[in-house]
């Protein structure tokens, strides 16, 4: 699959905004962006978690919650991890699923999804 950029914004507690151009990564579970972000946009961790990188090696990194805005959606909450400072932000697979958003690898791009109710 083709990889590619979109632009997100999150938005604090205190109501700051920051608009990040991200790698979208399906096989990440969450978001990430630079730890210093979130921290000057007034976001803390609410916990610890055990996470494995791309090359297996396991990590412990800080999750927090923070409003996120693709395109012209609604806001939506998702779970976004403390990256280090100098790493690339990622939007993961857990804000695309709060989007009901999926890839379309062909055009590179993000494409709305139903959900499923049974």
């Amino acid at each position: 699959m083709g990889t590619f950029m979109q632009s997100f914004t999150l938005t604090g507690p205190t109501g700051t905004s920051e608009t990040f151009s991200g790698l979208v990564d399906t096989g990440s579970t969450f978001t990430t962006v630079p730890g210093r972000a979130l921290r000057a946009l007034g976001v803390t961790p609410f916990a610890r978690i055990r996470l494995r990188l791309a090359n297996g090696q396991p990590t412990d990194a800080d999750v927090g919650e923070i409003a996120a805005q693709i395109e012209d959606l609604p806001r939506r909450t998702i779970i976004c991890v403390f990256g280090e400072d100098e790493s690339p932000p990622l939007l993961g697979a857990h804000a695309l699923e709060a989007f009901l958003l999926g890839v379309d690898p062909d055009q590179r791009r993000l494409v709305s999804l139903e959900a499923w109710w049974t």
